[in-house]
């Protein structure tokens, strides 16, 4: 398959850089190609029963008044089109080509003509009439290479030859490589989870199940799904649903709908974010491959919005940068919210959900919703290199709204990170795959659930932690140097004393002065100290107030507080600095925060892990959690290396010294044949 997948869709894109080249920026070519692409597929599948299409429209125009229903019965499809044109019969006529090809178009039916508007086609063939391009390329697609045809090339293959031009147009672009195509293997190891303990449901007479995808690109996952589905029961109903964001793909999507006799209206356009598609439905189940490092800003108003309201993203809302886990919330609002209604999901991530976002902040914060509702059933460890747009580690989380009595309270993680076979051929940054045998292998370990060097257990709150934070006291010594005096200069308050806002320059001005006066007062008082350092600051405050009362002056609050930072500096052998309550003074700089796993009391872990080396050290109280009230904000985070890490010792210095040896003997042995 990848040989052939490779071959068309350099072909299509050949197509694009021999013919639009001088007229189009490579931006632009997906303009063109797409929706050719697209059309031409539609074109072949109706070509054989296209006379018959028209003889039926001749024979029943004057009889009926919606023509749709026999229309599609002789076409075969859920579409026709009534036009006398065909890609082959418009080559029969290039002087006319712009508007024979316009007349084809309009004889689609109605829900093909949504597509070619998502696809802005007939401004592109405008503009490709106006270059003198139109026939070249309508001659190009019509070439007998290009096996679009649903029997030549299935859905899934179509989407890799989409997501190859997805490729190279963004190479072109330099967009987004976190939009990609989810790699078939990937599809079947995700609906194999899901359904793997389903065989008793999905077996009953009459069934009927939903299968939802919010980001359903070109609704390759969901065609799988349903296959997969159909296999356990082929008398099953199963209804798609889904939605997509990018015109491009959405077209491409629904087309596909279309042909395999899906209902196109359950595929809806737009973003399952501000505009969701299936507003208070519910889905059995729903899987997805999110757009990793997508940016949510264009839509941060109504998601935020919707998340104060106490909407689908209450939980939280993670970076600006990575919409990843706002997906997840929108899938999990999509469940059954009777659990009686059993519904599981699958969702393939990269690692930054996982770990990214410190406690209380809104990517932890959606962990904590997760895991504290019991909904996170398992996270699976996929090989790099499996997807075509992106060679990183990929991870599938399972979630379910009723988790068997075996699970609950519990996580598995399954390691599956090196279970792969390597391809013959690479397509894009795709080199490896997952084989069914290894498919199996995976969903037996998910099943098994049984401890081993690949399957960890753990308890929901084993993810979970208390930030704590661990403050150290202020130490200051002071001194009445020439040179700490100078710094009063850079302190706000003791400059502002010479500042005026007197509204007429006398009155400014003389306000000015006394602020000099007041400024070179401090300076005397503070000069009778002397030089010699302090280290109490108590001590030191006494001879600040004596010096002061010497000159019969008072200084303010903030003139004393910008007095003590001029004249200090810190020194860890110094006394402890107090407030006026008689507490010590924390040092910010000295701050730290420890990180104390939830089955842990607090202060037994200080007592234990602090105390013994930083005597002086105290807990912030005050620093608490926003849900529970206790001490220490809680975080949740999952370090999938760390649990499946195994320590590798070094090699020894003999095992070292001996390999030295070896290749100091190799090389004067070299250097002794070329002397020769």
């Amino acid at each position: 398959m990848a040989q052939n997948v490779k071959e068309l869709a350099n072909f299509i894109w050949s197509i694009a850089d021999e013919i639009l080249r001088d007229n189009y920026k490579r931006s632009e070519y997906a303009d063109v190609i797409y929706p050719f692409t697209v059309i031409r597929r539609l074109d072949l599948i109706l070509e054989p029963n296209h006379e018959k299409v028209l003889e039926t429209e001749k024979k029943f125009k004057r009889q009926l008044k919606d023509l749709s229903g026999v229309l599609t019965n002789a076409s075969g499809y859920a579409f026709y089109n009534t036009s006398k044109y065909t890609f082959s019969k418009l080559l029969n006529d290039q002087g006319n080509i712009q508007g024979n090809f316009l007349d084809y178009l309009k004889g689609f039916s109605e829900n093909i003509q949504e597509i070619i508007d998502k696809f802005d086609f007939r401004h592109v063939i405008t503009g490709l009439q106006l270059k003198g391009l139109l026939y070249k390329v309508i001659q190009k697609f019509a070439n007998p290479q290009i096996q679009l045809h649903p029997d030549k090339l299935s859905n899934h293959e179509m989407g890799y030859v989409f997501e190859e031009l997805i490729r190279k147009f963004n190479e072109a672009t330099n967009e987004n490589p976190g939009e990609h195509f989810t790699p078939r293997e990937v599809i079947a190891l995700m609906v194999k989870l899901l359904i793997a303990k389903e065989k008793g449901r999905l077996s009953r007479t009459g069934v009927i199940t939903t299968v939802y995808d919010p980001a359903c690109g070109t609704g390759g996952m969901l065609s799988e799904a349903k296959k997969s589905i159909v296999a356990e029961n082929p008398n099953s109903q199963v209804h798609l649903f889904g939605q997509e964001i990018n015109d491009k793909t959405y077209a491409a999507a629904k087309s596909d709908m279309l042909i395999k006799g899906e209902d196109p209206d359950r595929i809806k356009p737009g973003s399952s974010f501000s505009n969701d598609g299936f507003l208070s439905q519910h889905f059995d189940y729903i899987l997805s491959n999110p757009p990793y490092g997508k940016n949510w800003k264009g839509e941060e108003e109504e998601i935020t919005k919707e998340a104060q309201r106490g909407g689908r993203f209450v939980a939280g809302l993670p970076g600006i940068s990575d919409g990843q886990l706002l997906f997840l919330q929108h899938m999990i609002s999509k469940m059954h919210p009777n659990p009686k209604d059993k519904t599981r999901i699958a969702i393939v991530f990269n690692g930054s959900p996982l770990f990214n976002g410190d406690a209380g902040e809104g990517e932890s914060e959606i962990r904590r919703w997760i895991l504290e509702n019991d909904w996170l059933e398992a996270i699976i460890g996929l090989p790099n290199q499996l997807f075509y747009n992106t060679g990183i580690f990929t991870y599938i989380w399972i979630l379910t709204n009723k988790k068997e009595n075996a699970r609950k309270g519990m996580v598995t993680l399954v390691d599956a990170r090196d279970m792969y076979v390597k391809m013959g051929k690479s397509l894009g940054d795709k080199r490896n795959a997952i084989s069914a045998e290894q498919i199996d292998q995976i969903t037996s370990l998910y099943l098994g659930n049984t401890p081993n060097g690949r399957v960890k257990i753990f308890n929901n709150t084993d993810f979970g932690y208390r930030k704590v934070q661990i403050d150290r006291p202020l130490r200051l010594n002071f001194q009445a140097s020439e040179e700490r005096i100078a710094r009063l200069d850079e302190q706000t308050a003791f400059k502002a004393i010479s500042l005026s806002k007197k509204k007429t320059p006398k009155d400014r001005e003389k306000e000015k002065l006394s602020g000099r006066e007041a400024q070179e007062t401090i300076r005397k008082a503070l000069r009778t100290i002397g030089d010699e350092l302090y280290k109490d600051w108590k001590l030191f405050e006494k001879m600040i107030d004596t010096a002061f009362e010497k000159l019969d002056y008072k200084p303010k609050a903030a003139i004393k507080k910008a007095i003590f930072n001029a004249l200090s500096q810190k020194d860890e052998t110094a006394e402890i600095v107090f407030d006026g309550d008689g507490n010590p003074i924390p040092d910010s700089e000295l701050r730290d925060h420890e990180y104390i796993p939830l089955d842990q009391d607090v202060y037994e872990y200080f007592d234990r892990e602090v105390k013994p080396y930083a005597p002086d050290a105290w807990i912030d109280e005050t620093y608490k959690d926003s849900k529970d009230g206790k001490i220490g904000r809680v975080g949740y985070e999952i370090n999938f290396n760390r649990y499946f890490y195994i320590y590798t010792p070094p090699r020894s210095l003999e095992e070292i010294d001996k390999e030295i040896l070896a290749i100091e003997k190799d090389i004067l042995e070299m250097l002794g044949a070329v002397k020769g």
